[in-house]
């Protein structure tokens, strides 16, 4: 799956923002990606401060892009682009201020085309990775929401890997039918890019009417909505788990369906539900988990865990920048 990736990457380099620069898994993975010569990190932080940290832990980082707001030459255009990005929300200082913090700089470099996606969320909290990111990128013409997938990868002994796409696991509470939509259109976008032929299943503790209420009503309407939507994409729902990727159980519950029971990208009707899924699958399952991968913003932006590996940070870095070759 990664080989694609980087074979795409190969062929459009891109640079892609570290905003915590002096993290050891971010200089870990940015010595990683600058061996392959397919990405260019771009550090955010203090050029001493990196090359020292970078020195303690043993990596080379030469050939990164080292950027420090503090002595940035071109910041007063930078303020006076995020002022107009705002729109009266924010005076010139407030802007100036913010500038001086990696996930709103790193977010600028974006915003205005010196960097092709951005990767934080190792110290700084989601909020703070996606909040810079709502404000200054903001969402493609078209999207009303930013909401999120996992890739879910079961790796098999002779390549043929099982990949799977679920949304929302990570962003939107409680979507609306409307948003759900949103969210699948995104998700099977998602997964395309991982080579995943989508079978949609929008979840449900009720298969095809078997169950009744207002989350039933909900997750079916939002189906059907999403199938006029994408004629081109197989779409069922409501569908209870079992129904969705058993071929035995959808034979008894929902003959014929053509998604049931071979289902590979999976909606969920909240994060509750989600966030709980992809974990199952995870812990469980042994599925390997990439995400959760912002969808529906203007350029690629992704969020890391604080808890995350130095491997975890090198396969967010070529999904994030991957993106931006799907955009």
């Amino acid at each position: 799956m990664f080989k694609k990736l980087i074979a795409s990457l190969k062929e459009h380099p891109r640079k892609i923002v570290f905003t915590e620069g002096t993290d050891p898994r971010i200089l870990e993975a940015s010595a990683r990606l600058l061996s392959g010569t397919f990405l260019t990190p771009i550090l955010i932080g203090k050029e001493s401060e990196i090359f020292e940290a970078a020195e303690d832990v043993g990596f080379n980082i030469r050939g990164a892009v080292i950027m420090d707001p503090e002595k940035y030459d071109d910041m007063d255009t930078m303020v006076a682009k995020m002022v107009e990005l705002r729109k009266g929300k924010m005076t010139e200082d407030q802007c100036r201020t913010l500038l001086k913090q990696g996930n709103y700089f790193g977010t600028m470099l974006v915003a205005m085309g010196q960097a092709d996606a951005l990767l934080g969320g190792a110290t700084y909290s989601t909020a703070d990775t996606v909040r810079p990111a709502l404000q200054l990128v903001k969402t493609k013409p078209g999207n009303k929401i930013v909401s999120s997938c996992f890739i879910l990868v079961h790796p098999s002994a002779t390549g043929d890997n099982t990949v799977l796409a679920m949304g929302d696991c990570g962003i939107n509470i409680r979507p609306t039918e409307d948003e759900l939509v949103e969210i699948c259109q995104e998700t099977v976008k998602c997964g395309r890019l991982f080579g995943i032929d989508p079978k949609v299943a929008f979840l449900s503790y009720s298969t095809l009417g078997s169950g009744a209420g207002e989350d039933v009503d909900r997750m079916r309407n939002a189906a059907q909505k999403a199938q006029a939507a994408m004629p081109d994409v197989p779409i069922a729902g409501e569908l209870q788990f079992d129904a969705a990727v058993a071929p035995r159980v959808a034979a008894t519950k929902c003959p014929g369906n053509k998604v049931a029971g071979y289902a590979n990208t999976f909606i969920f009707p909240d994060i509750n539900a989600g966030n709980i899924g992809y974990k199952i699958a995870q812990r469980l399952g042994g599925f390997d988990a990439y995400g959760p991968i912002l969808l529906g913003l203007n350029a690629p932006i992704n969020d890391l865990s604080r808890g995350c590996r130095a491997s975890e940070v090198y396969s967010m870095a070529i999904i994030t920048a991957a993106q931006a070759n799907n955009l």
